[in-house]
């Protein structure tokens, strides 16, 4: 069979030395990219040499005037950075492991017998997971003058009380479910231990809707609302109104010696400790008083005409119409009886 001329594989000419002078030296870029096979060529042509794929050392040597390190000196392998610390869990990822925790340690707890060991290990546990809980409840009560500790405390008591109410079955998160409850612990803790006037609860929930009740007020009519609005508002009584707004001003007692914020007046001690001159008068009065009761009526209105009105006898006498001298007499009698009636005297 004859090939074409111009498919026919072209050999090259049988020089070995310039072959593999030329296949292992480097192309200049000269002499532009290599020329692909060309694709009628016969598959030996396509398939190079052993010589031609595997580089001889002669070839790889760097020249001698580059300065290469002693075949002896090898380059020292290439260390691994030092391993990164773990990053801080996020808060987010933290509180769903925190409610998942607390799922599972609910679903034990919930079969447990109350009384056991097992159930105080798993409660206590509860306790210690939901522990941050508390902290974020007292952060909001920073602004007290309170010791911190003693807050996170209170709040534990709350969140105690909560675990042993809390019912998983009914499809709600433990932490709404305990919120509410911490944080009235902790304002029931404010209320009761660090008050110094202790107002009734009644007042002090109601003072609570007075405020709100004014502020609504105040935004519905663009000023201060009066007594009779906040009344009618919450349908209460004026009075208990005012109770409410003076039992929320007494939060802490004010010395008496302190002076008035604002009036520059002084204390309230120096402007109430004064001396009534009437003092010494009040038992005597209340005697007095006491012992007229006890003389018949015509007596009683003849002393109330000496002593109260400053009449003289001959007045009396005139207004009686009786004699000077029988209005003498009944003055003596009542003396003499007030006399002997008087405890304090006998």
């Amino acid at each position: 069979m004859t090939v074409p001329a111009s498919t026919a594989p072209q050999v090259p000419p049988q020089q070995e030395p310039q072959q593999d002078s030329s296949s292992h030296s480097p192309r200049s870029p000269s002499q532009g990219p290599a020329q692909p096979p060309s694709p009628d060529s016969p598959q030996d042509s396509q398939v190079p040499t052993q010589d031609s794929q595997v580089p001889s050392q002669d070839t790889q040597a760097p020249p001698h005037d580059t300065q290469a390190p002693p075949p002896d000196s090898q380059v020292p392998p290439q260390q691994d950075p030092p391993a990164e610390p773990p990053a801080p869990p996020r808060p987010q990822s933290r509180g769903a492991d925190t409610r998942a925790l607390t799922q599972v340690l609910f679903g034990q707890l919930k079969g447990l017998q109350p009384g056991t060991s097992e159930h105080h290990r798993v409660r206590g546990a509860l306790i210690e997971a939901n522990l941050p809980l508390v902290r974020y409840a007292a952060a909001r009560f920073r602004s007290r003058n309170e010791p911190m500790e003693d807050v996170v405390q209170v709040g534990t008591i709350g969140l105690i009380n909560a675990i042993d109410r809390f019912d998983p079955d009914r499809g709600v998160q433990f932490p709404t479910f305990a919120m509410p409850t911490v944080v009235g612990e902790i304002k029931r803790y404010f209320r009761d231990n660090v008050r110094t006037v202790h107002v009734p609860r009644r007042l002090h929930e109601l003072w609570v809707q007075v405020n709100a009740a004014t502020e609504d007020l105040t935004t519905l009519h663009g000023r201060t609302p009066t007594t009779p609005e906040i009344a009618e508002r919450l349908r209460i009584t004026e009075d208990e109104v005012l109770s409410c707004i003076e039992a929320g001003r007494s939060y802490h007692a004010t010395s008496l010696e302190a002076a008035q914020e604002g009036d520059g007046l002084p204390g309230l001690l120096d402007r109430l400790g004064y001396e009534d001159p009437e003092l010494a008068g009040v038992e005597h009065r209340d005697l007095v008083r006491h012992l007229l009761v006890q003389l018949p009526e015509r007596e009683q209105r003849i002393l109330l005409l000496r002593y109260y009105n400053n009449l003289t006898q001959s007045q009396i006498s005139a207004e009686l119409g009786v004699s000077q001298m029988h209005v003498s007499r009944l003055l003596a009698r009542s003396f003499a009886r007030l006399r002997s009636a008087n405890r304090i005297e006998a």
